[in-house]
């Protein structure tokens, strides 16, 4: 069987675990997390990187940074994605306002955000899809003419950029995931990216379960006490140790999944020359990072009988997101702006094949060819 996923592993992570083990420093901000943090810094240009045990987490912390969003506030976003990105806004008691996606790019439509925003509008959060950019200049001007925050989910998002500037770096705020799934994990973890240096005290204090003891390790009080709301989002070190030893090949790794993904392209070019299925957008000034691989069907019928023949012959694929407004938290707790053209049926459209570092090429080549037997 050729899995959808085998989650990213390096070959040093085992001794920088029990090099955490060996030194007695296994629990949140250790050595690894400083590094993981600091390499971030560096790779993405952002003020501060905080580690999370989630993107989740990291979600949440930010709508814990936007102090203007409660009860009854608007948060704008698609209903392509997630539950975490409605979820973190949900429990501040804010509704997520979701609007339709492109059908190119399974990104938010950045025409429709305008005029879904009420004077109970807080914020707009993005979702780059695939890894591959929102029209983030569109937004974040709508942002600055409204007064709106952006939190930036860029899960699927490292190493990939929009017109130079890395995702997670552009709005106020910017989560990455490092779940098994991404293309550089630590099992379960995240990171929140903050622009403004102004925010990031805050932004320790309600990491650091409302105390001020980031300040305390870092020598500059010599007790800590409870300082405001907060909560436990530190990763335990050796989830940081694992990812570290990503972090140190990263380039390896995306050009790895980028030849993946350029082997399909080849392989299904036929396909979609043909009208049978569609492949994957990337506009101009985006650059991706290789995340996911997936294809077009005709419609869902299409879809769950091709899942069928490569299951029957050995591979792995699956279908994504159920969208939000039409799950049973989305009616309660969210609405639907506008016309609903896409979303539903482009998501049953949509149909994942393997991708993960280590997929061989050979392998690739078997499932694009069992794809065009199936349509032939």
């Amino acid at each position: 069987m050729i899995n959808f996923n085998v989650p990213p592993y390096a070959e040093k992570a085992m001794g920088y675990i029990q090099e955490c083990v060996k030194n007695q420093k296994i629990c949140g901000d250790g050595p690894y997390t400083k590094k993981c943090s600091e390499w971030i810094e560096r790779k993405t240009g952002t003020a501060k990187c905080l580690l999370t045990t989630s993107c989740t987490h990291a979600t949440e912390l930010a709508a814990l940074l936007l102090p203007d969003i409660g009860p009854g506030d608007e948060v704008i976003m698609p209903a392509y994605t997630f539950v975490s990105t409605a979820d973190a806004f949900v429990l501040r008691g804010a509704v997520p306002v979701f609007v339709d996606i492109r059908p190119d790019t399974m990104n938010m439509d950045e025409k429709l955000i305008e005029e879904a925003v009420t004077e109970r509008t807080k914020a707009i959060v993005p979702v780059h899809y695939a890894g591959v950019a929102c029209e983030m200049d569109t937004i974040m001007d709508i942002a600055a003419r409204h007064r709106l925050a952006v939190v930036e989910d860029a899960a699927q998002g490292i190493m990939a950029t929009y017109k130079g500037k890395a995702l997670g770096t552009i709005g106020d705020f910017g989560c990455f995931s490092f779940h098994e799934t991404k293309n550089y994990s630590m099992g379960e973890g995240g990171a929140l990216l903050i622009r403004d240096g102004r925010n990031v005290e805050e932004a320790e204090i309600i990491r650091e379960k409302g105390t001020n003891r980031s300040k305390y390790y870092r020598g500059q009080i010599d007790k800590y006490t409870w300082i405001n709301y907060g909560s436990s989002y530190l990763p335990s070190d050796m989830n940081a140790a694992y990812l570290y030893a990503q972090l140190e090949i990263a380039e390896e790794i995306n050009d790895a999944r980028l030849a993946i993904w350029k082997r399909y392209c080849d392989n299904l070019r036929i396909l979609a020359q043909a009208g049978r299925i569609e492949l994957p957008v990337v506009p101009e000034g985006c650059v991706h990072n290789g995340h996911m691989f997936y294809i077009k069907t005709k419609d869902i019928e299409e879809r769950t009988a091709l899942i069928d023949y490569l299951k029957k012959n050995e591979i792995h694929a699956v279908f994504h997101y159920v969208p939000l407004h039409t799950a049973p938290a989305g009616l309660k707790f969210g609405r639907f702006h506008g016309e609903d053209r896409y979303t539903t049926k482009e998501s049953e459209r949509l149909l994942r094949l393997p991708m993960y570092y280590g997929l061989e090429l050979e392998q690739v080549d078997y499932i694009c060819g069992k794809l065009r037997e199936f349509y032939r």
